[in-house]
């Protein structure tokens, strides 16, 4: 029977020093980590098991000097190759224009499709987006080159009515404060439970959160600190709440916001976090980040 698998992609999220000069999840605490893992992962203590819950470093550098960047380490995510060994360097934010015939052919969407697999990507898009598209093909991110290539729709605000999907921000706040939506105001904690129930409806999910790149970067002070209990919130009910059938991956593509002291990324590991049936396995899998797709897909064709 095919597994139900869902992967929540964050922008910007390692695994760095135990210091809480530098690392917000060590000044601040973090749910996630405190209550459910019973303990926050750090440079000296990578790997964090509980129960059917396992949170792990993925190499995001994949032997190639330099900062890694969300353009190479999204494209090596989602597509099961090491774009930055490709490019000879690390490139971002956006694909590189010599990544996109990879995209294309190799991208996790373009696979389940070929298989007959249900997929999709709950992020919705604002009509902002739609505008732009029109006059912009080059600056867009992995995610949406990967699902449009394939032949997928994007969803759109009606979507979120249905709850069929979620705004990258997780509450539709900021739709509503910086688009002139007229959205639902809803808790972490319920995107969260309405995430799990598209999961169930489909072989696979992706949902892409980038906010937590934004606030690493210094961008938007005075929403630091309610971005970094959002999504705490988010990921604390998933990881509390998950289905029998569903297994949960939690990703990053590079090292930032477990750093404020800068304002650049890092050559920390980025984090990783498998939890259900699968979550031993799939984090012994997973090393680099062009190994997430390729462990995906091997799940999903498991008995």
């Amino acid at each position: 029977m095919p597994q139900k698998i869902l992967l929540v992609f964050l922008d910007g999220v390692g695994i760095g020093e135990a210091n809480a000069e530098k690392n917000p999840f060590f000044k601040y605490g973090f749910k996630t980590f405190d209550t459910f893992f019973k303990q926050r992962p750090s440079l000296e203590n990578q790997t964090l098991q509980k129960g059917n819950a396992v949170l792990f470093p993925i190499d995001a550098i994949m032997g190639v000097g330099g900062f890694p960047q969300s353009g190479t380490g999204q494209t090596s995510i989602f597509c099961g190759i090491n774009a930055q060994q490709h490019l000879d360097m690390h490139f971002g934010p956006y694909p590189h224009s010599s990544l996109l015939p990879l995209i294309e052919e190799h991208n996790i969407f373009r696979w389940y499709k070929e298989h007959n697999l249900q997929a999709v990507f709950a992020n919705a898009y604002p009509k902002a987006f739609f505008t732009y598209l029109k006059t912009h093909t080059r600056r867009l991110s992995a995610t949406t080159i990967c699902y449009q290539s394939a032949g997928y729709r994007l969803y759109k605000s009606a979507e979120v009515y249905k709850g069929k999907a979620l705004t990258a921000e997780i509450t539709n706040e900021r739709w509503n404060t910086k688009l002139g939506y007229h959205l639902p105001v809803i808790t972490p904690e319920l995107a969260a439970k309405r995430l799990l129930k598209i999961a169930q409806l489909h072989d696979f999910t992706l949902y892409e959160y980038f906010l937590t790149d934004y606030i690493g970067h210094g961008r938007y002070p005075l929403e630091f600190m309610n971005f970094y209990h959002e999504i705490d919130n988010f990921l604390y009910t998933l990881l509390t709440n998950i289905p029998e059938d569903v297994t949960l991956i939690v990703v990053s593509d590079h090292g930032n916001l477990e750093d404020i002291s800068v304002k650049t990324h890092t050559y920390n590991p980025a984090l990783g976090i498998a939890a259900g049936k699968h979550a031993r396995w799939i984090a012994g899998e997973i090393v680099q980040l062009k190994d997430i797709k390729n462990a995906i897909t091997r799940l999903q064709l498991k008995e």
